[in-house]
């Protein structure tokens, strides 16, 4: 079984991790176009999850040689947490979109 997907998503994840506790050594500039850029690249990773397991179950299913079963979990496996990721993202944006319209002026 092939674990260097593994060890890619963990390592995103741990520093995805830290940037989130503010430990990071390189922070943005904390500008609206970095937080627009950064919403796109990770809705693009997780698109770009989807697709590739995707594209792996297909390959199984047409009985691909060089497509293990293992591979093809796992990938729909990482697209189901960066989709559910993507998922709270979006629950935590409404919230905080609607305490702030809430607020009085």
């Amino acid at each position: 079984m092939d674990t260097k997907g593994i060890d890619q998503l963990l390592s995103q994840l741990q520093a995805a991790s830290t940037q989130a506790a503010g430990n990071s050594a390189a922070q943005s500039t904390g500008g609206p176009g970095d937080f627009a850029a950064l919403l796109q690249t990770s809705l693009d990773q997780a698109n770009n999850a989807q697709t590739e397991a995707k594209k792996l179950a297909q390959a199984l299913e047409l009985g691909a040689p060089n497509v293990n079963v293992e591979d093809v979990i796992i990938s729909l496996q990482k697209a189901d947490v960066s989709f559910q990721t993507m998922v709270q993202v979006r629950n935590k944006l409404v919230e905080a979109y609607q305490q702030i319209m809430s607020m009085p002026v």
